[in-house]
Order: C-alpha cells, then sequence, then structure tokens
C-alpha cells in the first residue's frame, strides 16, 4: 500500500499542482514530475525544485525518497519544468507514473 506521501506526490502530478515541504531539513518548493521506486523498492519522486532551501544552485532536479519527507501540502501556482534533459534520468526505476507520459500526452 502506498504511502500518505506517495499519495500526495502522485495527485500532484495528475493536477499539475506544486509541492511544499521539508527534505533533509531544508525547505522545499517543488513541481513532482515521475513517481515510482528505485531500485531498493523505496518510494521515490523525481521533481524539479524551483525554490526554497537548497546546498547548490536553484533551479535544479531532485530525486526525494518519500519517507524523508516531511510536512508535505499541495497547493496550486505555476508549473515549472526543468530546462535541461540531457541525461537519463536514474531517480525512478520503476516509474509508476510521469506527467509527460501519462498525464499531457492524454490531453
Amino acid at each position: 500500500m502506498a504511502s500518505a506521501a506517495y499519495s500526495l506526490f502522485r495527485n500532484a502530478i495528475l493536477a499539475e499542482q506544486q509541492i511544499v515541504c521539508t527534505y533533509e531539513g531544508r525547505h522545499r518548493e517543488l513541481c513532482p514530475h515521475i513517481i515510482g521506486t528505485n531500485k531498493n523498492g523505496d518510494e521515490v519522486v523525481l521533481a524539479w525544485q524551483f525554490a526554497g532551501d537548497s546546498s547548490g544552485k536553484l533551479p535544479q532536479w531532485r530525486c526525494l525518497r518519500l519517507a524523508n519527507v516531511r510536512d508535505a501540502r499541495a497547493r496550486d501556482g505555476r508549473w515549472h519544468e526543468g530546462g535541461s534533459h540531457k541525461t537519463e534520468q536514474r531517480c525512478v526505476s520503476a516509474i509508476h507514473l510521469d506527467i509527460n507520459v501519462h498525464v499531457r500526452k492524454r490531453r
């Protein structure tokens, strides 16, 4: 059974909503793009972090292990996408939902 964080992020992808949360002790503002599991079977999401706290430059892609997400909530707002897809993502091994494949191609 999927975790509450998984359900929240999955629904945010379907509705193209932003997620605000705490991850690794930092405030994050994200647009989730791909959700599923990693090679270890952990629930993970590939998201574009466009604002909040970061040890590096923003915006950038983030791979989040959903078990480590705290205080997450969805909100309406402009959808943000990463400007660069030069390399294949390695965050999500088993893709359950991809906004570009499962959501936008149906429109």
